[in-house]
């Protein structure tokens, strides 16, 4: 009888443990979304990253009411294969990142920075070379050793890229050596020190270093620069509408001047993937949608 009430009672909690995962498997099911999981472009040192945006995870969180997470990858190309394998929501790109991740993942932009220098939705990508070198122009840089960020950034690789081959210069044949930094302000040291002739960078980055003293303005002087669509914040197509709404609105009704310095941004303005059409053009051109160093 002991045997027979014992076996009654393990069948009892089996059957509520089942239950209870059924339950949880139902909730799943029905799209709940409990943590929104934010993916940043790793464009400076990822804990550099990290501890910027974390006011703004604070706002989005009380915004949206539910936990959120911030993501920060070593490279670019981890954040597109964190969205690709929908582990992010949201994911904060470059435009080159978004035309490359979205050949994988069934993603699509929502708004942009309203930069604080030009007043619109695009920003400055630079080259730059030491100040002390007698280089003048773009075309001088032909036989030199030159500094990129991560291979898939748009203001350190894309339109560094499209400013060069404006001058002539192929890359990577007409260089001597072609460096890999992984990000602006690794690239900013390395031509500050000399230890490149030149380097792509995002203009924006490049003045916040200069502030912080990270590096002498003295230093450096700019080749050329290009305009360059903001950075696009994505979500998955599968993303609950409503959710994306209210995100969407977060962004719009940004107001708070010390969080929207630390986003680097005036304000926020929609985007589409049509936003980006001259990046994923220009990407294809110079082979930078299936990137290879």
């Amino acid at each position: 009888m002991r045997f027979n009430s014992l076996l009654v009672v393990v069948f009892l909690v089996l059957t509520l443990v089942i239950a209870g995962c059924g339950g949880a498997s139902t909730s799943d099911k029905a799209g709940k979304q409990d943590t929104l999981r934010v993916g940043l472009v790793p464009n400076q040192a990822p804990d550099k990253i990290k501890a910027q945006y974390e006011p703004f995870r604070k706002y989005l969180s009380e915004k949206l009411n539910m936990p959120v997470e911030l993501f920060v990858a070593t490279d670019y190309a981890g954040v597109v294969e964190a969205m690709a394998n929908d582990k992010l929501d949201v994911a904060y790109f470059g435009g080159l990142t978004y035309v490359q991740a979205k050949q994988r993942a069934k993603i699509h932009p929502i708004v942009t920075e309203i930069d604080q220098e030009t007043k619109t939705t695009k920003y400055y990508s630079l080259i730059i070379a030491p100040a002390e070198k007698d280089t003048k122009s773009v075309g001088e840089l032909k036989g030199k050793v030159f500094a990129f960020g991560d291979i898939s950034s748009t203001s350190g690789s894309l339109y560094p890229r499209v400013m060069l081959d404006k001058a002539g210069i192929k890359v990577p044949d007409d260089f001597k050596n072609v460096v890999y930094t992984g990000g602006h302000d690794a690239t900013a040291q390395a031509v500050q020190n000399g230890a490149v002739d030149a380097g792509g960078i995002e203009g924006r980055i490049l003045k916040r270093l200069i502030a912080k003293d990270t590096v002498d303005e003295a230093k450096i002087k700019v080749l050329e620069r290009h305009l360059v669509e903001g950075y696009p914040w994505v979500v998955r197509d599968s993303l609950d509408k409503q959710l994306e709404a209210k995100i969407v609105d977060a962004f719009l009704t940004m107001k708070d001047p010390v969080l929207l310095d630390l986003m680097r941004a005036e304000g926020f303005a929609k985007v589409s993937n049509e936003t980006y059409a001259e990046a994923e053009q220009e990407a294809k051109r110079l082979g930078l949608l299936n990137p290879k160093k």
